[in-house]
């Protein structure tokens, strides 16, 4: 049985004897009525104290100023439109299950009740504020509710109203979001079933104007059912002007932005709620994976009106328009109370048909149950502002750690191409290398094979010189000898010519053998020392080509390999250093361990048995002092064991040490040359940007000379035809002239009669002044085609050129005098 709530006092002391609540389950009724007075003329005995009410009562039964005329707050600017969504919002908001059980006169006191409180609101609500918030909770009139709603959130007098008529004349980008989303709000309701029907029309224009309104929030889907509530109890104006004042004073706002942060920190607080209060249902959710914002988003962003019933749902505005986000948590905690039994009984899909189907007819009938538990939850402002800071720390951390991980992904994104790179530099200096090498070893056995031709081609020319040397003294000593035989040939001048003559043509022939051979001598001579000069060419070249290869800074990768080299050797130095020192070691301890065996050796073949005397006992005080002697060389060559053990370990740590510094010294190495080519890269970069800068300046002086040229060869192209014209016209003169002459021919053709032969003489005369004309003219037509044809208008010439010869043809046969062999030449006369 649902409990009793406290009844209900009156707004004055007058009043206390009838005050009482009136109400009775008046949520608990949810008939199709909803309080629809047929007889508006009934409402004059419920207010007996208001003398006013005669006269403000109008025909429409739905009206609500008429309960309100004497109010000066409400008749300033709540005057309500007599629409018709005020009617279906009246008939289609309740459920079929409802009871019919209200009397009349219960009835009558309620709406007496309310109709002096907000004829005095402003008064009353500053007074007994207390009192007036306990109505609300306790739920309020469905007629009252599009005059009482404005004025709990302050809306009757927002300057909203006066900016609507503006904001529906506007465009919104939102607009087709908007008339999208109109068909899915409250798609079974009379008032917004019809499409472009009235109630679409007052949604679509509120939430558009809205979206204008407020621009950083725009249009979100959720907040259309809000809207939707709305209207169905008021105007368009005052359903905008409410919406603005839930957006901007309820926390409604940072709900609905695009981050919708404020809507996780709601969830994240109705969660450790729930673990605080209900913690067995906390721990099933946890276990199946059932989130907070599987169910609950839609309680946050739409105040309950798509899980609970339009009844209900009013109730719900009701009391957050007193209450604000606090009643959405203590509802949210009640329903889950309420279905804890169920919900811990099922998985999550029953637990989504649970909240979708179950919970509305559950809390339709007889809603006062629900709102008396969720008024009796434990919520407290101090753990709602401690979990909002854990939320926003959370969230910080969140941000910080994803910023993190996004820093981290572009280094690794950043590394891996440094790397790639690298990798690939490195394949291509590793094969410019190997490339190098090649060509060093190509360049040194041409070098090798071109300095053994040089040292033949020497020989060559020291063979050769010793043979001109040799040819030289011969030619002297044959000298010396014909000179010799000159002067005896001089001392005897008895010696016949033919003698002399055969003398003579010896020397003759040996002189030109001599000079044969000199001849092909300096020849050969002339070729070794250009091939010496060629071979010294060649050699310097390539000496010149090692130089520069040995002065040449290397490359990376021969860089890394002389690194490497200097590491290892580096290594190998301090790998010998330490053996050279571990040697004597080992020699000393491979004496002692030779000398500790030959002590025990000797200890062996000493004899076991001996007699029992005086020495017989110093033996054994003997035996006992070796032995003790040989356990602390034992333990001395452990101990020199142990210590040769950690020598060794500390080398090679030694070793590994140094071989991790050449290892970084060699990555510093690396990068340091990097750096270096990523700057030479870059300022190759910006000298190819000038370059590139330059030669677009190029190709713009280009373009402007190419524009002049154009200009001017147009200007070239007007004078020529100029020209043309002026020589057209020249030639029509001269056709003119030539027309003249025509008639005058034939004019004297006509009327004069040659009678005389002596006249012949001027014919001949006349036909020589005509072919002078034919000449002039063909010479005038001559120059008009070059002067065509150098201007460059080959068509034109080509056109002039194709019409001349006809009328060249014509003139000529104008000019052509006809005279017949049956007339006379006569009567020619100028």
């Amino acid at each position: 049985m649902a409990p009793v709530l406290p009844d209900l006092c009156e707004l004055d002391s007058s009043s206390d004897d009838d005050g009482t609540d009136g109400r009775e389950g008046d949520d608990c009724d949810t008939g199709e009525d909803y309080f629809v007075f047929h007889n508006p003329l009934s409402l004059l005995a419920v207010v007996p104290d208001v003398v006013d009410f005669e006269r403000m009562i109008e025909l429409d039964s739905k009206s609500l100023n008429s309960l309100a005329g004497t109010g000066t707050s409400i008749a300033s600017g709540h005057s309500r439109k007599s629409s018709d969504a005020s009617q279906i919002s009246l008939n289609s908001g309740s459920s079929a299950n409802s009871q019919e059980a209200r009397s009349d006169d219960n009835e009558e006191d309620q709406w007496s009740l309310w109709g002096r409180l907000v004829a005095d609101w402003s008064n009353t609500y500053k007074k007994r504020n207390a009192y007036v918030k306990d109505l609300v909770r306790k739920g309020i009139p469905h007629h009252f509710r599009g005059v009482v709603w404005p004025l709990l959130c302050g809306a009757h007098d927002s300057p909203a109203k006066s900016q609507y008529a503006e904001y529906i004349k506007a465009t919104s980008a939102c607009e087709k979001v908007i008339r999208r989303d109109i068909a899915r709000t409250y798609p079974e309701h009379d008032f917004f079933k019809e499409k472009d029907g009235l109630g679409q029309e007052s949604l679509f224009n509120v939430m558009k104007a809205y979206s204008l309104h407020d621009r950083e929030v725009g249009y979100c889907q959720g907040s259309a059912f809000i809207v939707g509530i709305l209207l169905m109890q008021m105007p368009e104006e005052e359903a905008f002007a409410v919406v603005v004042k839930l957006m901007q004073e309820y926390r409604l706002r940072e709900i609905f932005k695009p981050s919708m942060a404020e809507l996780g920190l709601v969830l994240y607080q109705l969660k450790n709620l729930v673990e605080e209060l209900l913690p067995d249902l906390h721990a099933h959710f946890l276990s199946q994976s059932f989130d907070t914002s599987m169910y609950a988003s839609s309680w946050f962003l739409t105040l309950f009106s798509t899980t609970l019933t339009l009844s209900v749902a009013c109730r719900v505005m009701d009391a957050f328009l007193i209450d604000g986000m606090e009643i959405i948590f203590r509802l949210a905690v009640a329903i889950l109370n309420f279905g804890k039994e169920d919900l811990l009984s099922q998985d999550m899909e029953g637990m989504l048909k649970y909240f979708q189907k179950e919970v509305p007819a559950r809390f339709d009938p007889c809603p006062d149950p629900l709102f008396v538990a969720a008024y009796n939850v434990k919520y407290s402002a101090k753990r709602m502002k401690k979990w909002e800071k854990e939320y926003t720390a959370l969230k910080t951390k969140e941000q910080e750690d994803q910023e993190e991980v996004r820093r981290l992904r572009a280094e690794n994104r950043m590394l891996r191409q440094k790397v790639s790179m690298l990798e690939t530099e490195s394949s291509e200096l590793a094969e410019r290398l190997v490339r190098g090498q090649v060509s060093r070893a190509d360049q040194e056995e041409t070098t090798f094979h071109l300095k053994r031709e040089l040292e033949a081609s020497r020989q060559r020319d020291a063979e050769n010189t010793a043979h001109l040397r040799e040819l030289q003294q011969r030619l002297k000593h044959m000298e010396q000898e014909n000179y010799s035989r000159q002067s005896s040939l001089e001392m005897e001048p008895t010696t016949s010519p033919s003698l002399q003559a055969e003398l003579l043509k010896q020397k003759e022939e040996l002189i030109q053998c001599l000079q044969e051979q000199l001849i092909g001598g300096r020849l050969r001579q002339a070729e070794m020392d250009s091939m010496i000069r060629d071979m010294k060419n060649q050699l310097h070249e390539h000496e010149e080509d090692k130089k520069r290869l040995r002065e040449a800074t290397p490359d990376n990768v021969v860089l890394a390999l002389q690194e490497e080299l200097i590491a290892v050797k580096l290594r190998e130095a301090e790998a010998t250093l330490a053996l050279k020192e571990l040697r004597p070691k080992i020699s000393e301890l491979s004496s002692q361990w030779l000398r500790h065996l030959q002590e025990e050796h000797t200890t062996e073949n000493q004899p076991t048995s001996l007699e029992s005397t005086p020495k017989k006992l110093l033996f054994w005080e003997n035996n006992r002092s070796s032995s003790s002697a040989g356990n602390k060389s034992d333990e001395l060559m452990t101990i020199r064991l142990r210590e040769m053990e950690a020598v060794t370990e500390l080398r090679e740590l030694r070793l590994r040490l140094m071989e991790l510094e050449t290892q970084n010294q060699v990555l510093s190495n690396q990068l340091k040359r990097q750096d270096d080519e990523i700057k030479t890269l870059v300022s190759k970069t910006e000298a190819s940007e000038r370059l590139d800068k330059e030669h677009q300046s190029k190709i713009k002086e280009h373009e402007r000379k190419y524009a002049d040229l154009e200009a001017k060869m147009r200007e070239d192209s007007m004078l020529a035809r100029i020209h043309d014209a002026e020589h057209s016209q020249h030639v029509a003169e001269l056709s003119q002239k030539i027309s003249q002459l025509e008639m005058k021919n034939e004019q004297m053709l006509t009327e004069g009669e040659l009678s005389m032969v002596e006249d012949s003489d001027r014919v001949r005369e006349l036909q020589d002044r005509i072919g002078d004309l034919k000449a002039e003219i063909q010479r005038l037509e001559h120059v008009n085609r070059k002067l065509g044809g150098t201007n460059g208008f080959s068509k034109l010439a080509h056109q002039q050129e194709v019409s001349d010869p006809s009328d060249d043809d014509e003139d000529m046969s104008k000019l052509e005098l006809r005279f017949s062999p049956r007339t006379s030449v006569e009567n020619l006369t100028s």
